[in-house]
């Protein structure tokens, strides 16, 4: 009999009585963001991992009920609420967990450790054990969700490739949720297959054996990362008491416990409730991994395990700091109440609620009034000026800010001040997410791009972090001169946070402090945001100039993490790391950074190709064929791409929309990938609007002559080369160039650009002429860019062939914008040369300056 021959066979003999119906005084366990959660409660798995044991005659792997009943009155007695097993567990097994409040992560194995994907019969097969296996416990209340798969083996992910698996358990899932549509389920994964992707689970499991705290806690983190809006349960962690001893095994299980709560996690399963563990046909007799002997006497683990799980997520005696939440509305009546209630229901000893009325004409006012909360009203003066009203009210050491279309998760404040307490970071930001099943339109919002992301540096260390969810020691806030309020509406955020970096300081991040914070719910409000975006990243451009380039768009250091962001075109983006041989034991992924063509469609100026090879394809229709012919082909490119793009990443989103019919889900998907091409738009409206455009160009420095020239400057006093290039650096920056310095083969020491078109590059020697004193030589040489050349040999050839096929017309028109982007080019480099050289002279005199921010 075949393999696939006898899972069938084993599934048709599994009974389908269907279970009970819950009733409503027992809601099923829930996904509400970062956490689990049953009905309004939430959830924290604090469990263990029970068998299986020897099988009896019958071949049932959990011996008789008497055994499992004291086992689970145990269980409830040291405050454990969840077991995991790795086998079918029979239904009277549920009906005892019922009984003693516990619930069950039914696991369900399949033979994943051979090539299981050659044969479609056995891939039938797996798919029909996991709709049985379902279809039997669907709707007992006891059930915490199904592990449709539990470590697939490095070898056989790497023999069919990782996309193949996926899609394999994603099959596997949708079978499931056929059976028990509001059962969760997931795939409990390893680090050695980390990289694989599974965006449709409820919720992300791993088993995680490390033994250092400090390499465990890190680990936390980057599975974090990893698990992005959805809960992380630790799915085993655990210590052999046989090799390592009791007093070893009590330590660990302590501060892995302890440390996976605090760094966010939902639960943890202990692995495992006894000593007593039957696999692969064998009683295992060298491995003690129990909180119990095998005759289920309690360990000295257990002990330390009950009280840790009795202080979830933290110890009951911490000393925790005050801290002051602000809330600051503009006409926030639609979604202040909603945000006030959050508040009231913050699991925080010692809290104060400011909440900064800018000059609200709505309800807010009232609203605010019904819960008592302090509020202090002003004029309308803009969200950077309330901002900094809240700050100087706030009486507490830590000052958390909320938008007022916002809500917290209740422990928020806990975990940000944990962070606090435990680092000495500036500033910490958490995860903001979209509340489930908010319409539609709200639903596409939140995935397209725009959003309200955080960019990490590392799993821990943030770039910028939104302003709807951050929170600031007040004396570092306050050391930064608070909020700047040019920005009245959007970008203070990143401008604080930029202020705070350069000061020195360090903006932390913690993955469980999250709140609900509701996207635009029409497509007007979105268009309108994203343009206040556009504004606002030209504000912050005209202040940070070298966080830009050359055609004006904003680069990130760190990397950008959250939902709706654009795929860029291409293949191969994504490599794992699988080291040799594919012997690695911690195997991830890694984005190939895409090329720099491929990367231009990612950029709101796409539009202006797209709208030049219109024009250009429009005045070749009336003056010359071949140009329009020419034209038109390249402008269905652009526009094929941009839809592509578009497209490509609107099935990257994951809907929350209760109704998933065909219908609705083709409307998801097509406003979707409306939005993704409506949001660079509207940005570079907002853009251009406050004059955040590549051709933009501060003249202040005047012109010189765009030859190449030298300087010598004498100096008394020595220096290093590196500390003057660094100073002269610092300087052209404050003048609103970018600034490049050589890299490690390059023959020149700074490449100053003062628009898309032209600048320069400097070269600097030095002669020691002995007692400290230097003359210092520069050589300037001015630059055209590739885009210069680009485009003047692509309207240079034009105009050459226009004159060729005897179009006069086209040749004239075409060679004045030759020469118009020649001329621009030239007075770039002209006026780059002059700042060069003033700039130089001036530190000749000695006055350096620094930018001001």
């Amino acid at each position: 009999m075949t393999l696939e021959t006898l899972i069938l066979e084993k599934a048709k003999k599994i009974p389908i009585k269907r279970a009970p119906v819950l009733k409503k005084s027992d809601p099923r366990p829930s996904v509400g963001g970062k956490f689990l959660f049953s009905g309004r409660r939430k959830l924290y798995i604090r469990g263990v991992t029970y068998g299986p044991f020897h099988p009896d005659s019958q071949g049932c792997e959990y011996r008789d009920p008497d055994m499992v009943e004291r086992d689970f009155s145990q269980m409830a007695a040291n405050g454990i609420n969840s077991v995991r097993t790795y086998t079918l567990p029979p239904v009277w097994l549920l009906d005892i967990a019922k009984r003693h409040g516990i619930l069950v992560m039914v696991g369900i194995a399949w033979e994943q450790h051979i090539t299981f994907l050659d044969d479609p019969k056995r891939v039938r097969a797996i798919e029909e054990h996991v709709r049985q296996s379902v279809r039997r416990y669907a709707g007992h209340p006891a059930i915490l969700c199904y592990a449709i798969g539990n470590e697939i083996p490095p070898p056989i992910v790497r023999w069919y490739g990782r996309k193949r698996i996926e899609k394999f358990i994603k099959k596997l899932f949708l079978a499931a949720k056929a059976e028990d549509p509001q059962g969760l389920v997931s795939y409990v994964n390893y680090p050695t297959t980390e990289y694989l992707q599974l965006p449709f689970i409820d919720f992300v499991c791993f088993n995680v054996y490390l033994e250092s705290q400090t390499t465990f806690q890190a680990y936390l983190a980057r599975l974090q990362n990893i698990a992005g809006d959805k809960p992380l349960v630790m799915a085993e962690i655990g210590l052999d008491s046989h090799m390592n001893g009791q007093e070893a095994q009590t330590r660990s299980l302590e501060w892995q416990v302890r440390s996976a709560f605090a760094e966010g996690c939902a639960g943890v399963f202990v692995f495992a409730w006894t000593d007593e563990w039957y696999r692969g046909g064998y009683d295992i007799e060298d491995w003690d991994f129990g909180l119990t002997t095998r005759d289920r006497q309690p360990k000295l683990a257990l002990e330390a395990v009950r009280e840790v799980f009795a202080q979830t997520p933290f110890s009951k005696n911490i000393n925790w700091p005050k801290i002051s939440v602000v809330v600051c509305s503009y006409n926030g009546s639609r979604t202040i109440r909603e945000c006030c209630e959050g508040l009231t229901l913050l699991q925080y000893p010692n809290y104060e609620v400011v909440v900064v009325n800018d000059g609200s004409t709505d309800k807010t006012p009232e609203i605010v009034r019904e819960y008592g909360f302090r509020m202090i009203s002003t004029e309308n003066r803009g969200l950077s000026s309330a901002r900094n009203t809240g700050m100087e009210a706030a009486t507490g050491e830590i000052i958390a800010y909320i938008d007022d279309d916002a809500s917290p998760d209740p422990h928020w404040l806990q975990y940000l001040a944990a962070a606090f307490m435990n680092s000495s970071f500036a500033a910490i930001g958490g995860p903001n997410i979209a509340p489930p099943d908010k319409g539609i339109v709200a639903d596409c919002v939140a995935n397209a791009p725009g959003g309200p992301c955080h960019v990490l540096l590392s799993d821990r260390m943030a770039e910028h972090i939104p302003g709807c969810n951050m929170a600031f020691r007040k004396k570092d806030l306050q050391a930064v001169g608070g909020f700047d309020p040019q920005y009245r509406s959007a970008g203070d955020d990143v401008d604080v946070c930029w202020r705070i970096q350069q000061s020195g300081r360090v903006i932390g991040f913690s993955h469980a402090a999250m709140v609900w914070h509701h996207r635009r719910n029409s497509i007007r409000m979105f268009w309108k945001q994203q343009r206040g975006y556009g504004r606002a990243e030209a504000l912050l451009e005209r202040k940070w100039p070298e966080k830009y380039n050359l055609v004006g768009h904003l680069f990130w250091a760190g990397r950008i993490y959250g939902k709706g962001l654009t795929e860029p075109l291409g293949f191969r983006r994504w490599r794992v790391y699988h080291g040799v041989w594919g012997s690695a034991l911690f195997q991830s992924m890694y984005q190939n950074v895409p090329s720099s063509l491929l990367s231009v469609p990612l950029m709101p100026e796409w539009y202006f190709v797209v709208s030049t090879l219109m024009g250009v394809s429009l005045l070749g229709f009336f003056i010359w064929k071949p140009l329009f012919l020419t034209a038109s082909i390249l402008l269905v490119f652009a526009i094929g791409a941009t839809l592509a793009q578009a497209v490509l990443s609107a099935q990257k989103s994951l809907f929350t929309t209760l109704d998933q019919s065909r219908s609705t889900q083709f409307k998801l998907y097509a406003l979707t990938t409306v939005m993704h091409l409506m949001q660079p738009l509207a940005r570079l409206w907002g853009r251009i609007s406050y004059g955040l455009t590549p051709w933009r160009r501060d003249w202040e420095a005047g012109l010189h002559s765009p030859w190449p020239n030298d300087l010598s400057i004498w100096f008394e006093e020595w220096r290093s080369s590196v500390e003057r290039l660094r100073t002269i650096e610092s300087i052209l920056q404050a003048h609103r160039t970018m600034v490049l310095s050589g890299g490690d083969f390059d023959n020149w020491d700074l490449e100053v650009w003062a628009g898309m078109l032209g600048g320069l590059r400097l070269f600097m020697t030095v002669e020691e002429h002995g007692g400290g004193r230097q003359l210092v030589r520069f050589r300037i040489r001015p630059k055209f860019s590739f885009v210069a050349l680009l485009l003047i040999s692509i309207f240079g050839a034009i105009s050459l062939l226009a004159v060729l096929d005897g179009a006069m017309a086209a040749f004239i028109i075409f060679a004045l914008i030759t020469l118009l982007f020649a001329q621009r080019a030239i007075l770039e480099c002209s006026n780059v040369t002059a700042l060069a050289r003033r700039v130089l002279k001036q530190y000749a005199g000695g006055m350096e300056v620094k930018k001001k921010r």
